[in-house]
């Protein structure tokens, strides 16, 4: 009696194992899959229906204006930024 439940533990065992390698091969083999999926569902859910999409940006309505570089803004200021103290020591 022993026997039969030694090899049904084996068998458990052996089968627990075949369904982990198998999910881990499946896995190995649809990951690239759904990771592409959900990072485009992310895409799209961020994007939000008020943006353009990246193929509506690339492509220019006729007429629109487009700048490519913003100018640098060079601020130079003449404020003073505080007052000059001298010390002296004293012995």
């Amino acid at each position: 009696m022993q026997m039969a439940s030694f090899t049904g533990f084996l068998r458990t065992i052996l089968i627990i194992l075949l369904v982990w390698y198998g999910i881990k091969i499946l896995m190995r083999l649809f990951a690239p899959y759904l990771v592409r999926y959900m990072s485009k569902k992310m895409q799209e859910r961020f994007s939000g229906p008020g943006q353009p999409r990246q193929e509506e940006r690339n492509h220019p309505k006729e007429g629109e204006t487009i700048i490519d570089k913003i100018p640098e803004r060079r601020q130079t200021s003449d404020k003073k930024v505080g007052e000059y103290v001298d010390y002296e020591e004293i012995d």
